[in-house]
């Protein structure tokens, strides 16, 4: 069955009740433009056309009355202020991470998925079914704005550094593009982090503005073109063991939307989610191989340095937890789920990927 297909009868499920048909509540649905801002540019296909793709399944389910038109970063406003524009009612949506706003309120780094937290899959289940869905958006509504989870990398890739990374040594005095809380971490362990947009990152390594960046993986590392300024290609993102992007709508949009048109977004969101990380998956090997062609060198983050960064990320959060009740109620709730699920993840899926890993041949 086509998502098309899916999408439309999904919400005709939603919007259809035993008093009112169908044809009725087309007639009285209002015909709305709303503008959404992505923190990504127009170049990154999989994440700003998942912005693409999600008003467009909006369009379609509606008969065109609801229309949502999406803007790349530094058209309407600086990828780093997708949020802040919500907030103020200058656009009606972004479609952003929220860890990229941890400074407003760090509880915003669980929405996208904190150093060393949780994988995709787990993600996805805490936010729908453990209170992650209530925990961030609570702290959204501070903020003027509803999240609803509309997209997913999977795991990241730990970045490209223009030195090998051989002990905890090598990372003092590391100018490092690092996005959300991992930039912290990273701090506590001597590098000097550096929040820089995706469109300016490239240019930011080339002129050795910065020492190392990290984006998100092959496929879009690939495109911006990192491999030909930096060769080291580490794994794994800790700090983005899952990476979930949210519509952010602005409160009182959200609000004064009709029930069906709300139950549209929710599918659409849940459409436009499944259709990224599915996009990744699709891409990410083949380009991986295409770098390591190109020059790319990969290379696993030495075990002593992995360990040293668990270590400095448990204390920071013991900081953050120690001044922000909020912060140490959404922790408590991540760890919690995360310690009842991994049991059953060694037994299922991690037992199963290792087997299959293992009769790899080439």
């Amino acid at each position: 069955m086509k998502r098309r297909t899916f999408l439309q009868g999904g919400a005709t499920a939603a919007l259809a009740t035993s008093a009112v048909s169908m044809p009725a509540i087309a007639q009285t649905a209002p015909e709305l433009k709303w503008r959404l801002t992505s923190s990504f540019p127009k170049s990154l296909d999989t994440i700003f056309g998942t912005a693409q793709t999600l008003c467009r399944y909006i369009a379609e389910a509606s008969d065109n009355k609801f229309q949502i038109q999406p803007f790349a970063a530094g058209e309407l406003v600086p990828g780093l202020q997708a949020l802040d524009a919500v907030t103020s009612g200058a656009v009606e949506c972004a479609h952003t991470p929220t860890y990229f706003y941890f400074g407003k309120d760090p509880t915003l780094g669980f929405g996208t998925g904190l150093p060393f937290g949780l994988n995709t899959r787990h993600q996805q289940s805490w936010w729908d079914f453990a209170g992650g869905e209530e925990l961030v958006n609570t702290s959204l509504k501070k903020l003027n704005a509803y999240g609803i989870p509309a997209g997913n990398s999977g795991t990241q890739m730990g970045g490209w550094f223009r030195k090998e990374i051989e002990t905890l040594d090598d990372l003092k005095g590391l100018k490092f593009r690092i996005g959300g809380m991992g930039g912290q971490v990273f701090a506590r362990l001597g590098a000097v982090p550096q929040q820089i947009a995706p469109g300016d990152i490239y240019p930011a390594l080339e002129r050795g503005t910065i020492d190392a960046a990290e984006f998100v993986g092959p496929y879009d590392d690939e495109k911006l073109g990192f491999y030909k300024v930096a060769k080291n290609y580490y794994f794994p993102g800790w700090w983005e063991g899952s990476a979930m992007l949210h519509l952010c709508i602005n409160l009182e949009k959200w609000n004064s939307l009709p029930k069906y048109y709300q139950a549209l977004v929710r599918q659409a969101c849940d459409a436009a989610n499944i259709w990224m990380l599915a996009k990744y998956d699709a891409v990410n090997a083949a380009a991986l191989k295409r770098l390591i062609a190109n020059g790319a060198v990969l290379k696993a983050f030495p075990q002593p340095v992995m360990e040293a960064c668990y270590k400095a990320t448990n204390e920071q959060f013991a900081e953050i937890a120690a001044k922000d009740a909020h912060f140490k109620k959404a922790l408590e709730s991540m760890n919690a789920f995360r310690r009842e699920q991994l049991p059953w993840w060694q037994v299922a899926e991690y037992s199963f990927d290792t087997f299959m890993i293992s009769t790899r041949k080439g």
